[in-house]
């Protein structure tokens, strides 16, 4: 087994690991063994897209009834700007 050193854990994290443990009858030590070892087992989460964050936005509008949009307009909005013309130096 191999092992690890965890420095500057805040106190209060500390007191709570240790009521953690004392309630499930573990030593610290066991404890965060037991938290490490769940939370290692657990399937990594899917990496999040573009498209993930328009399904969760789709969601909260379709919950307050939706959303209206004005269709995109055919025509040009605006002409592209002017290339940028470097001026020699003299």
């Amino acid at each position: 087994m191999a092992s690890m050193t965890i420095r500057n854990i805040d106190e209060d994290t500390k007191k709570r690991l240790r009521l953690r443990a004392a309630e499930n009858g573990r030593s610290l030590e066991a404890e965060v063994r037991d938290i490490l070892n769940r939370s290692a087992a657990q399937a990594p989460s899917a990496s999040k897209t573009g498209l993930d964050l328009f399904k969760n936005l789709r969601r909260v509008a379709e919950r307050f009834g939706g959303i209206e949009l004005e269709p995109f307009p055919d025509e040009v909005l605006a002409e592209p700007a002017a290339k940028f013309r470097h001026k020699p130096r003299k």
